[in-house]
This record gives C-alpha cells, structure tokens and sequence, in this order.
C-alpha cells in the first residue's frame, strides 16, 4: 500500500506543491529517503522515528521507502516531518491514509512527538487556499 500526504517546497516567497508517498513493502528492514531531499529533509528520518517511539510505536521490520515528489524539485528543511510521519502512520495502517488527502501537513517533529514552530507555515496556507 501507498500512502499519500500533500506539503510544500518553499521556493523564496512561492509555495510548490509536493506529494509525500510512502511504501512499507516485505524485505530487509530500512528506511529510504529519496526525491532530492537536502541534509534537514534526510535528518528527519531520525526525529520521525523517535517521534514515534515517544508514543510508544516502533517501525516495522520491513522497507519503508518515502518519495518526495517531484523528484527534480530541491526540498529544504525541517518542515517534513510532519508529513513524512502522517504518511508513514497510513502505511502502517495506524490512521487513516483517505482522510490525510484533504490536508497540506508542514510542521518540525520534536524528539517527544511535539509539532515544533515552522517558519513559511503562511506561505502554505496561501498555497492551501
């Protein structure tokens, strides 16, 4: 199954849209990262999954793959990890992965779980709207 959540890319003072897909599939267990995410993006790896363990879930033993779509578009920032867990929750089967498509999710995961300030959330909201 593949999970989708909306967020954006900050481009200066323009909003794109991108698509976060994610797939938990049979195989050696590990977690990939891919669609041209910058060293923030590739670090949210970590904050998601002890996100995650501060509400007592763990990753399954299996490969997960998130896709930040479109590939060719530079993402920047912390702002993923909200969305990158939304989307790995739905695959997992925890939420439910239709009700996330009528949302554009930006937010900083903090080690406890907690949704940190991120800046350009009305840049977001402008894209939302």
């Amino acid at each position: 199954m593949v999970a989708l959540v909306r967020t954006v890319a900050y481009l200066g003072l323009e909003a794109r849209a991108v698509e976060v897909q994610c797939q938990v599939a049979a195989g050696m267990p590990r977690f990939n990262l891919v669609g041209l995410p910058d060293k923030a993006v590739g670090e949210s790896r970590e904050r998601v999954q002890a996100a995650l363990a501060a509400m007592g879930l763990s990753l399954p033993p299996k490969r997960i793959t998130i896709n930040l779509s479109p590939a060719d578009l530079p993402k920047e920032g912390s702002h993923y990890d909200l969305p990158i867990a939304l989307a790995l929750l739905a695959a997992m089967g925890v939420t439910d992965a239709e009700q996330l498509g009528d949302w554009i999710a930006v937010g900083e995961l903090a080690l406890d779980g907690r949704i940190a300030p991120s800046p350009g959330v009305l840049l977001a909201a402008i894209h939302a709207s």
